[in-house]
């Protein structure tokens, strides 16, 4: 998609189609108070244009709320495209970026090409953050995942333009514009590969992904396969890829900028289960085909480091995708099984898992990937995995679960959401979760059970990372979603890119 940010006259703007958003300016509660739209621009030419829209009634401006005009008089745009942000005392720039991807999606399928939206003037609305997040939402909106029909058409919009006021600082709105494409960018390349099927993306090829984007954006990358796990001795990891006839692949990015030689060293580690059938504790076969999507930790790892590649923060960065499959055969590992994790030092064993539930797979693959984060010289953590159906049970689709054993790391990501607009919910950890994983025959298991399962799976995460400052992200719930909404489409969303992005730059 072609981008343009211009600082002309929206009147002026010469595109297929122009959006210009609306708030709600209606503070009365009563049930039979009537919305207030007023639209986010001075410009007279569109209040005028609007005008008789507004005073029917017929648009509200409620959240994602549209309303199309054809041929406006005194417009060089030939239709204009009313979007609603909800009340005002509500928008913000995620607001934006939802209405922006509101504008893409309503466009895609009527045949209309170019867009050009209008940034909204909004107290509430700084206009570096509405800028980055107009963006963001335009590329996130462009996305389909109709990838492997054979008579597909392609409806991608070829040009977008954000027409900012003249008055709004054209240095701070450029860096914010060329940020934004970066990052949507890269929410839509983790997007790709959730999309893939696992028969087109096995661990394998998911390597070969990676190492071509690391060698694009001038990534230091090394991809490994069983050999090198039993040199480290992950048998964590093993146990897993032992069902599978297809061979593992560990996945290991370094993004080293110049003159940034002292800590902090920020590991990333994603699971990258290409596909999940649950192993020998096999999953029920509804809704199986989209464990396809069981990489979705390890692909936002993966868009992370593309952005931080090209946005390049003053902080060193290691990212560790541990890929495999999850498979029932008769090579497969079994419940009661026992298998030894990688130590983090020769001169201290690894620890000992009681194999509860196969099913129970991601933990295991990630431990050993946090142990070797740590060994490569992370000295702060955070994990992204669709790591428990518990999770998805506590808080539905829609918001994510959130970890960690370190405030000061904690607050930072905290700080982050508010600039990504992802959601994310901190839950406990304890030693009464720890409790439920210990083992009677080693030293810990790798399931507590059926109550508090999102706390215990983290719990058994934090035996492996010990004092390190440390974030985990089970993004079970909204990785994929089964919902055609109006800023996105059904399928792969990309969860947790922009979250962990910010959260790294923020060191």
């Amino acid at each position: 998609m072609r981008t343009q940010l211009t600082f002309a006259p929206l009147a002026k703007i010469e595109s297929e189609l122009l959006a210009v958003l609306a708030v709600d300016t209606q503070t009365d509660k009563a049930v039979d108070a009537k919305p207030q739209p007023v639209l986010l621009t001075a410009d007279p030419a569109i209040q005028a244009a609007a005008a008789t829209v507004l005073a029917s009634g017929e648009f509200k401006a409620g959240a994602n709320e549209t309303a199309l005009l054809h041929a406006p008089a005194g417009l060089a745009a030939r239709r204009l495209l009313l979007v609603g942000l909800g009340k005002q005392v509500k928008a913000n720039a995620n607001s934006v970026r939802s209405a922006a991807g509101t504008a893409v999606r309503f466009i895609k399928p009527r045949g209309i090409r170019e867009l050009a939206l209008s940034l909204p003037v909004h107290e509430l609305i700084p206009p570096a953050a509405g800028a980055r997040a107009a963006v963001e939402g335009a590329f996130i909106g462009d996305f389909d995942p109709d990838t492997y029909r054979s008579e597909r058409k392609d409806q991608s919009v070829e040009s977008f333009t954000l027409a900012a006021p003249a008055n709004s600082g054209k240095a701070a709105l450029e860096t914010a514009f060329a940020e934004a494409i970066i990052i949507g960018e890269s929410q839509n390349f983790a997007r790709v590969l959730v999309n893939e099927p696992g028969n087109k993306l096995t661990p394998t090829l998911l390597g070969r992904r990676a190492a071509l984007m690391a060698s694009e954006v001038g990534l230091g990358w090394e991809v490994h396969s069983t050999e090198k796990l039993r040199e480290l001795k992950m048998g964590a990891f093993l146990s897993v890829a032992q069902g599978s006839a297809e061979p593992p692949a560990l996945i290991v990015l370094r993004y080293e900028p110049k003159g940034v030689t002292s800590s902090p060293v920020l590991g990333l580690v994603g699971k990258g289960i290409t596909f999940d059938s649950g192993g020998i504790s096999i999953k029920p076969s509804d809704k199986m085909e989209e464990m396809k999507t069981d990489m979705a930790g390890g692909a936002a790892v993966l868009g992370v480091m593309r952005a931080i590649a090209l946005l390049k923060p003053k902080v060193r960065v290691i990212a560790v995708v541990c890929a495999t499959e999850n498979m029932p055969s008769g090579t497969a590992q079994k419940p009661g099984d026992v298998q030894t994790a990688m130590p983090f030092s020769p001169d201290k064993p690894g620890k000992s898992i009681e194999i509860i539930n196969t099913d129970a797979e991601g933990r295991l693959v990630l431990a050993d990937s946090l142990t070797y984060a740590r060994q490569l010289g992370a000295t702060h953590l955070i994990d992204a995995a669709t790591l428990t159906g518990s999770c998805v049970v506590a808080l539905g689709r829609i918001n994510a679960g959130a970890f960690s054993n370190d405030e000061v790391a904690w607050a930072k990501f905290d700080a982050a959401l508010a600039v990504s607009g992802e959601k994310f919910w901190r839950m406990p950890l304890g030693e009464e979760y720890a409790e439920l994983i210990k083992s009677d025959i080693g030293d810990i298991k790798n399931s507590g059970g059926r109550y508090g399962g999102a706390c215990t799976a983290a719990e058994f995460l934090k035996v492996f990372v010990e004092d390190t400052p440390w974030i985990h992200l089970d993004i079970a719930g909204l990785a994929w979603s089964d919902e055609l909404k109006p800023y996105i489409a059904k399928g792969p969303s990309g969860v947790a890119v922009r979250s962990i992005l910010e959260w790294v730059r923020s060191y």
